[in-house]
Protein backbone atom coordinates (compact mmCIF):
# COMPACT_ATOMS: atom_id res chain seq x y z
CA UNK A 1 0.00 0.00 0.00
CA UNK A 2 1.18 3.45 -1.05
CA UNK A 3 1.48 6.13 2.07
CA UNK A 4 3.55 9.29 2.63
CA UNK A 5 6.55 9.57 3.54
CA UNK A 6 7.37 11.07 7.39
CA UNK A 7 7.84 14.81 7.50
CA UNK A 8 11.27 14.06 9.47
CA UNK A 9 13.58 11.60 10.39
CA UNK A 10 13.00 11.86 14.28
CA UNK A 11 15.82 13.66 15.39
CA UNK A 12 15.16 14.73 18.68
CA UNK A 13 16.50 18.35 18.27
CA UNK A 14 15.39 19.34 14.80
CA UNK A 15 12.56 16.69 14.50
CA UNK A 16 11.33 18.43 11.00
CA UNK A 17 14.53 18.13 9.79
CA UNK A 18 15.42 15.32 6.59
CA UNK A 19 12.22 13.43 5.85
CA UNK A 20 11.24 9.64 5.29
CA UNK A 21 10.69 7.67 2.83
CA UNK A 22 13.64 7.97 0.30
CA UNK A 23 17.30 7.98 0.18
CA UNK A 24 18.86 10.70 -1.74
CA UNK A 25 22.10 9.49 -4.20
CA UNK A 26 22.69 13.18 -5.50
CA UNK A 27 21.91 17.15 -6.23
CA UNK A 28 22.63 18.66 -9.09
CA UNK A 29 21.55 22.29 -9.07
CA UNK A 30 22.20 25.13 -11.65
CA UNK A 31 20.96 28.52 -10.11
CA UNK A 32 21.36 31.73 -10.61
CA UNK A 33 22.07 35.12 -8.57
CA UNK A 34 21.15 38.49 -9.31
CA UNK A 35 22.96 40.76 -6.69
CA UNK A 36 21.22 43.91 -7.40
CA UNK A 37 18.02 41.64 -6.63
CA UNK A 38 18.70 39.60 -3.87
CA UNK A 39 17.29 36.84 -6.31
CA UNK A 40 18.35 33.32 -6.45
CA UNK A 41 16.76 30.94 -8.98
CA UNK A 42 16.92 27.78 -11.06
CA UNK A 43 16.32 24.34 -10.27
CA UNK A 44 17.69 21.59 -8.72
CA UNK A 45 17.81 17.82 -10.01
CA UNK A 46 17.66 15.11 -6.86
CA UNK A 47 18.52 11.92 -7.30
CA UNK A 48 16.67 9.30 -4.88
CA UNK A 49 15.55 5.65 -4.45
CA UNK A 50 12.14 5.16 -2.18
CA UNK A 51 12.84 3.01 1.14
CA UNK A 52 8.82 2.49 0.99
CA UNK A 53 5.91 2.46 -1.27
CA UNK A 54 5.24 6.62 -1.60
CA UNK A 55 2.56 8.46 -2.43
CA UNK A 56 3.90 11.48 -1.39
CA UNK A 57 7.21 12.72 -0.09
CA UNK A 58 8.63 16.05 1.39
CA UNK A 59 12.36 18.01 0.87
CA UNK A 60 13.26 20.83 3.39
CA UNK A 61 13.23 24.24 1.91
CA UNK A 62 12.67 27.75 3.40
CA UNK A 63 11.50 30.94 1.53
CA UNK A 64 11.58 30.36 -1.97
CA UNK A 65 8.97 30.19 -4.70
CA UNK A 66 8.34 26.83 -6.18
CA UNK A 67 7.07 27.17 -9.63
CA UNK A 68 7.08 23.33 -11.28
CA UNK A 69 7.94 19.98 -10.17
CA UNK A 70 8.49 16.64 -12.23
CA UNK A 71 9.34 12.98 -11.36
CA UNK A 72 10.69 11.21 -13.98
CA UNK A 73 9.84 13.66 -16.41
CA UNK A 74 5.76 13.89 -15.30
CA UNK A 75 4.73 16.94 -13.79
CA UNK A 76 3.54 16.43 -10.27
CA UNK A 77 1.71 18.41 -7.88
CA UNK A 78 3.51 20.31 -4.99
CA UNK A 79 2.62 22.68 -1.84
CA UNK A 80 5.12 24.59 0.53
CA UNK A 81 4.83 25.45 3.69
CA UNK A 82 6.53 25.40 7.14
CA UNK A 83 10.13 24.94 5.87
CA UNK A 84 8.76 21.84 3.99
CA UNK A 85 7.95 21.09 -0.02
CA UNK A 86 5.92 18.47 -0.57
CA UNK A 87 5.78 16.45 -3.42
CA UNK A 88 2.73 14.28 -5.15
CA UNK A 89 3.99 12.60 -8.08
CA UNK A 90 1.52 11.55 -10.64
CA UNK A 91 2.02 7.69 -9.97
CA UNK A 92 2.83 6.06 -6.76
CA UNK A 93 7.15 5.12 -6.41
CA UNK A 94 7.47 1.54 -5.54
CA UNK A 95 10.21 0.84 -2.77
CA UNK A 96 13.54 -0.16 -4.27
CA UNK A 97 12.92 1.67 -7.42
CA UNK A 98 15.03 5.21 -8.36
CA UNK A 99 13.31 8.36 -9.14
CA UNK A 100 14.13 11.65 -10.47
CA UNK A 101 13.01 14.76 -8.64
CA UNK A 102 13.91 18.10 -10.75
CA UNK A 103 12.32 21.39 -8.77
CA UNK A 104 12.64 24.66 -10.18
CA UNK A 105 12.22 27.52 -8.03
CA UNK A 106 13.58 31.17 -7.38
CA UNK A 107 12.89 33.65 -4.77
CA UNK A 108 14.96 36.04 -2.18
CA UNK A 109 16.64 33.28 0.36
CA UNK A 110 16.38 33.89 4.07
CA UNK A 111 17.78 33.27 7.28
CA UNK A 112 16.97 30.58 9.80
CA UNK A 113 17.21 29.55 13.33
CA UNK A 114 20.24 31.26 14.85
CA UNK A 115 21.12 33.23 11.93
CA UNK A 116 21.80 30.57 9.91
CA UNK A 117 21.11 30.32 5.91
CA UNK A 118 21.91 33.00 3.47
CA UNK A 119 23.24 35.77 3.98
CA UNK A 120 23.15 39.37 1.46
CA UNK A 121 25.74 41.26 1.19
CA UNK A 122 26.64 44.68 -0.34
CA UNK A 123 28.62 43.02 -2.86
CA UNK A 124 27.18 39.60 -2.99
CA UNK A 125 25.87 36.42 -1.21
CA UNK A 126 27.20 33.26 1.13
CA UNK A 127 25.56 30.57 2.55
CA UNK A 128 27.99 28.61 4.85
CA UNK A 129 27.50 25.25 6.69
CA UNK A 130 25.15 25.09 9.23
CA UNK A 131 22.24 22.81 11.18
CA UNK A 132 19.26 23.78 8.58
CA UNK A 133 21.13 26.17 6.75
CA UNK A 134 21.12 24.06 3.20
CA UNK A 135 16.98 24.34 2.70
CA UNK A 136 17.77 28.74 2.55
CA UNK A 137 19.15 28.06 -1.15
CA UNK A 138 18.02 24.60 -2.22
CA UNK A 139 15.32 21.94 -1.70
CA UNK A 140 17.28 19.08 0.51
CA UNK A 141 16.40 16.16 3.08
CA UNK A 142 18.31 18.28 5.74
CA UNK A 143 19.86 15.72 8.10
CA UNK A 144 23.48 13.97 8.05
CA UNK A 145 21.96 10.44 8.17
CA UNK A 146 20.92 11.09 4.40
CA UNK A 147 24.09 11.85 2.55
CA UNK A 148 24.66 12.73 -1.33
CA UNK A 149 26.86 14.05 -3.73
CA UNK A 150 27.03 17.23 -4.90
CA UNK A 151 27.19 19.22 -8.06
CA UNK A 152 26.71 22.94 -8.42
CA UNK A 153 26.51 25.64 -11.81
CA UNK A 154 26.02 29.22 -10.28
CA UNK A 155 25.80 31.83 -12.63
CA UNK A 156 26.38 35.38 -11.48
CA UNK A 157 27.16 38.58 -13.12
CA UNK A 158 30.94 38.95 -15.03
CA UNK A 159 33.52 40.15 -12.93
CA UNK A 160 32.09 37.90 -9.89
CA UNK A 161 33.14 34.48 -8.48
CA UNK A 162 31.00 31.56 -7.21
CA UNK A 163 33.06 29.74 -5.49
CA UNK A 164 31.17 25.94 -3.59
CA UNK A 165 32.45 22.56 -2.21
CA UNK A 166 34.35 20.07 -4.65
CA UNK A 167 36.57 20.22 -7.64
CA UNK A 168 36.23 23.11 -9.47
CA UNK A 169 35.02 22.54 -13.37
CA UNK A 170 35.49 25.09 -16.45
CA UNK A 171 33.89 28.34 -16.22
CA UNK A 172 31.95 29.67 -19.61
CA UNK A 173 30.84 33.22 -20.05
CA UNK A 174 27.95 34.32 -21.40
CA UNK A 175 25.91 38.31 -22.40
CA UNK A 176 27.52 39.74 -18.72
CA UNK A 177 27.82 36.85 -17.18
CA UNK A 178 29.91 33.49 -15.68
CA UNK A 179 28.66 30.34 -15.00
CA UNK A 180 31.17 28.24 -12.27
CA UNK A 181 31.12 24.88 -11.79
CA UNK A 182 31.85 22.49 -8.71
CA UNK A 183 31.39 19.15 -7.61
CA UNK A 184 31.66 16.60 -4.75
CA UNK A 185 31.92 12.64 -6.48
CA UNK A 186 31.64 11.58 -2.77
CA UNK A 187 28.73 11.70 -0.31
CA UNK A 188 28.82 14.55 2.14
CA UNK A 189 26.72 15.70 4.14
CA UNK A 190 24.16 18.28 3.04
CA UNK A 191 24.85 20.24 6.13
CA UNK A 192 28.04 21.00 5.15
CA UNK A 193 27.21 22.68 1.13
CA UNK A 194 28.10 26.10 1.13
CA UNK A 195 28.38 28.67 -1.50
CA UNK A 196 29.80 32.05 -1.66
CA UNK A 197 29.40 34.46 -4.23
CA UNK A 198 31.10 38.32 -4.67
CA UNK A 199 34.86 39.35 -5.25
CA UNK A 200 37.01 36.60 -4.30
CA UNK A 201 40.28 35.90 -5.47
CA UNK A 202 40.19 32.20 -6.57
CA UNK A 203 43.02 30.29 -6.95
CA UNK A 204 43.60 26.40 -7.12
CA UNK A 205 46.87 24.55 -7.36
CA UNK A 206 47.61 20.70 -7.47
CA UNK A 207 48.46 18.77 -4.24
CA UNK A 208 49.24 15.12 -4.45
CA UNK A 209 46.59 14.84 -7.31
CA UNK A 210 44.05 16.90 -5.71
CA UNK A 211 43.14 20.45 -6.54
CA UNK A 212 43.58 22.87 -3.49
CA UNK A 213 41.13 25.37 -3.28
CA UNK A 214 42.06 28.63 -2.04
CA UNK A 215 39.01 31.80 -2.33
CA UNK A 216 39.30 35.01 -0.03
CA UNK A 217 38.52 38.70 -0.75
CA UNK A 218 39.77 40.23 -3.20
CA UNK A 219 40.40 43.27 -1.28
CA UNK A 220 42.39 41.22 1.70
CA UNK A 221 46.10 41.21 0.30
CA UNK A 222 46.92 37.90 1.29
CA UNK A 223 45.88 34.77 2.26
CA UNK A 224 46.86 34.18 5.89
CA UNK A 225 47.17 30.24 7.23
CA UNK A 226 44.75 29.14 4.64
CA UNK A 227 47.99 28.91 2.19
CA UNK A 228 49.17 25.82 4.91
CA UNK A 229 45.93 24.13 3.78
CA UNK A 230 47.84 20.93 2.17
CA UNK A 231 50.39 21.01 4.75
CA UNK A 232 47.81 20.47 7.53
CA UNK A 233 46.21 18.77 5.80
CA UNK A 234 49.03 15.88 5.19
CA UNK A 235 49.89 16.18 8.82
CA UNK A 236 46.19 15.12 9.90
CA UNK A 237 46.39 12.28 7.37
CA UNK A 238 49.31 10.72 9.88
CA UNK A 239 47.06 10.59 12.74
CA UNK A 240 43.35 10.31 11.12
CA UNK A 241 44.02 8.67 7.63
CA UNK A 242 43.56 9.32 4.07
CA UNK A 243 42.02 12.59 3.07
CA UNK A 244 38.60 11.52 2.91
CA UNK A 245 37.46 13.94 -0.30
CA UNK A 246 38.67 14.77 -3.97
CA UNK A 247 39.52 18.51 -3.16
CA UNK A 248 41.15 20.75 -0.28
CA UNK A 249 38.72 23.95 0.54
CA UNK A 250 40.35 26.91 2.15
CA UNK A 251 37.30 29.46 1.98
CA UNK A 252 37.05 32.75 4.03
CA UNK A 253 34.07 35.01 3.21
CA UNK A 254 36.17 37.63 5.48
CA UNK A 255 39.75 38.00 6.60
CA UNK A 256 41.25 34.62 6.41
CA UNK A 257 42.53 33.07 9.54
CA UNK A 258 46.13 33.87 10.81
CA UNK A 259 46.01 30.71 13.12
CA UNK A 260 46.65 27.22 11.65
CA UNK A 261 45.14 25.55 14.08
CA UNK A 262 41.68 27.32 13.19
CA UNK A 263 42.74 25.65 9.49
CA UNK A 264 43.39 22.47 11.44
CA UNK A 265 40.04 22.51 13.27
CA UNK A 266 38.05 23.07 10.06
CA UNK A 267 39.91 20.49 8.00
CA UNK A 268 38.75 17.59 10.44
CA UNK A 269 35.70 18.10 10.19
CA UNK A 270 36.47 17.18 6.49
CA UNK A 271 37.21 12.90 8.06
CA UNK A 272 35.02 13.83 10.94
CA UNK A 273 31.52 15.49 9.63
CA UNK A 274 31.45 15.62 6.59
CA UNK A 275 32.47 11.83 5.41
CA UNK A 276 31.96 10.17 9.30
CA UNK A 277 28.55 11.85 9.69
CA UNK A 278 26.34 11.71 13.19
CA UNK A 279 23.11 9.46 12.78
CA UNK A 280 21.45 12.59 14.97
CA UNK A 281 22.50 15.70 15.86
CA UNK A 282 22.83 14.57 20.04
CA UNK A 283 26.21 13.04 18.40
CA UNK A 284 27.83 16.16 17.23
CA UNK A 285 30.30 15.62 19.84
CA UNK A 286 31.50 13.23 17.39
CA UNK A 287 32.43 16.06 14.82
CA UNK A 288 33.36 19.11 16.56
CA UNK A 289 35.55 17.33 19.73
CA UNK A 290 37.58 15.81 16.64
CA UNK A 291 38.00 19.35 15.35
CA UNK A 292 39.10 20.67 18.79
CA UNK A 293 41.45 17.37 19.47
CA UNK A 294 42.82 18.38 15.62
CA UNK A 295 43.60 21.76 16.41
CA UNK A 296 45.76 20.99 19.46
CA UNK A 297 47.82 17.85 17.21
CA UNK A 298 48.54 20.91 15.27
CA UNK A 299 49.58 23.10 17.66
CA UNK A 300 51.72 20.55 19.09
CA UNK A 301 52.96 19.39 15.86
CA UNK A 302 54.45 23.14 15.18
CA UNK A 303 56.16 23.46 18.48
CA UNK A 304 53.48 25.22 19.98
CA UNK A 305 51.97 24.27 23.60
CA UNK A 306 51.70 20.08 23.44
CA UNK A 307 48.16 18.00 23.44
CA UNK A 308 48.49 17.61 27.27
CA UNK A 309 49.15 21.49 28.07
CA UNK A 310 46.38 22.60 26.05
CA UNK A 311 43.64 19.95 27.37
CA UNK A 312 45.29 20.77 30.94
CA UNK A 313 44.37 24.57 30.35
CA UNK A 314 40.84 23.59 29.88
CA UNK A 315 40.33 21.15 32.15
CA UNK A 316 40.73 23.20 34.67
CA UNK A 317 38.06 25.56 34.34
CA UNK A 318 35.89 23.90 32.31
CA UNK A 319 32.06 24.26 33.58
CA UNK A 320 31.92 19.97 34.22
CA UNK A 321 28.16 21.10 35.69
CA UNK A 322 26.81 22.76 33.02
CA UNK A 323 27.85 21.32 29.69
CA UNK A 324 28.01 17.57 28.26
CA UNK A 325 29.55 16.86 25.10
CA UNK A 326 26.79 14.33 24.54
CA UNK A 327 23.38 15.71 24.08
CA UNK A 328 23.65 18.67 25.18
CA UNK A 329 20.36 20.62 24.27
CA UNK A 330 19.21 22.70 20.82
CA UNK A 331 21.09 25.64 22.41
CA UNK A 332 24.03 23.63 23.44
CA UNK A 333 25.10 22.81 20.07
CA UNK A 334 27.54 25.64 19.73
CA UNK A 335 28.48 26.10 23.15
CA UNK A 336 32.07 24.25 24.61
CA UNK A 337 30.26 20.91 25.31
CA UNK A 338 30.61 18.95 22.07
CA UNK A 339 34.08 20.95 21.01
CA UNK A 340 36.35 21.41 24.36
CA UNK A 341 34.26 18.74 26.26
CA UNK A 342 34.23 16.36 23.37
CA UNK A 343 38.16 16.98 22.76
CA UNK A 344 39.17 16.59 26.66
CA UNK A 345 37.15 13.42 26.46
CA UNK A 346 39.57 12.25 23.28
CA UNK A 347 42.67 13.20 25.25
CA UNK A 348 41.43 11.38 28.52
CA UNK A 349 40.80 8.36 26.26
CA UNK A 350 44.39 8.79 24.87
CA UNK A 351 46.22 8.93 27.91
CA UNK A 352 44.00 5.58 29.03
CA UNK A 353 44.55 3.30 26.02
CA UNK A 354 48.24 4.84 24.49
CA UNK A 355 49.04 5.97 21.96
CA UNK A 356 49.50 3.36 19.26
CA UNK A 357 45.99 2.08 20.16
CA UNK A 358 44.33 5.69 20.52
CA UNK A 359 45.51 6.66 16.72
CA UNK A 360 45.34 3.21 15.45
CA UNK A 361 41.14 3.68 16.77
CA UNK A 362 40.99 7.24 14.92
CA UNK A 363 42.52 5.90 11.68
CA UNK A 364 40.04 2.86 11.71
CA UNK A 365 37.34 5.00 13.00
CA UNK A 366 37.45 7.31 10.02
CA UNK A 367 37.86 4.64 7.33
CA UNK A 368 35.93 2.31 8.53
CA UNK A 369 33.27 4.55 8.85
CA UNK A 370 34.07 6.47 5.77
CA UNK A 371 30.88 8.39 3.80
CA UNK A 372 28.61 6.84 6.20
CA UNK A 373 26.79 7.97 9.86
CA UNK A 374 27.71 6.98 13.20
CA UNK A 375 26.60 7.47 16.93
CA UNK A 376 28.13 7.74 19.98
CA UNK A 377 27.32 4.27 21.23
CA UNK A 378 29.27 2.88 17.85
CA UNK A 379 32.34 4.99 18.92
CA UNK A 380 32.39 3.24 22.52
CA UNK A 381 31.99 0.18 21.06
CA UNK A 382 35.01 0.62 18.76
CA UNK A 383 37.03 2.57 21.57
CA UNK A 384 36.44 -1.29 23.73
CA UNK A 385 37.16 -3.10 20.86
CA UNK A 386 40.63 -1.53 20.13
CA UNK A 387 41.50 -1.12 24.00
CA UNK A 388 40.10 -4.64 25.19
CA UNK A 389 38.52 -2.58 28.32
CA UNK A 390 34.92 -1.95 29.08
CA UNK A 391 34.65 1.48 28.72
CA UNK A 392 31.14 2.38 29.06
CA UNK A 393 31.40 4.50 32.62
CA UNK A 394 34.70 5.87 31.35
CA UNK A 395 32.51 7.55 28.26
CA UNK A 396 29.52 8.28 30.92
CA UNK A 397 31.87 10.39 33.44
CA UNK A 398 33.83 12.37 30.28
CA UNK A 399 31.17 12.90 28.17
CA UNK A 400 27.84 13.76 30.76
CA UNK A 401 28.74 13.54 33.94
CA UNK A 402 27.96 16.54 36.39
CA UNK A 403 31.40 16.64 37.92
CA UNK A 404 34.87 17.06 37.18
CA UNK A 405 36.31 13.58 36.23
CA UNK A 406 39.68 12.79 37.03
CA UNK A 407 42.68 11.79 34.47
Amino acid sequence: MFGPGAAGVGDPYFPESGNGGFDVAGYDLRLRYTPEKGLLSGTATIKATATQDLSRFQLDLTGLAVRAVTVNGVAAASRTGGGELVVTPAAGLRRGSAFTTVVRYAGRPVRVRGGEGWHRTSAGAYAQGGFTSASTWFPVNGHPSDKATFALRMTVPKGMAAVSNGVPGRRTKSRGTVTWRWSVKKPMASHRAFVAIGDYRVTSRQHRGRPVVTAVPAWYPGTGALDRTAEIADFLATRFGPYPFDAYEATAVGVPPADPGLVARDLARQWFGNSVSVRGWQDVWLSEGFAVYAQWLWSEHAGGPDVDESARDLYDTYPWQALPALNPGVKGLASQGPGVRGALTLHALQRRIGDERFFGLLRAWATGHAYGTVTTADFVAAAEQASGQDLAAFFDVWLSGRYRPTY
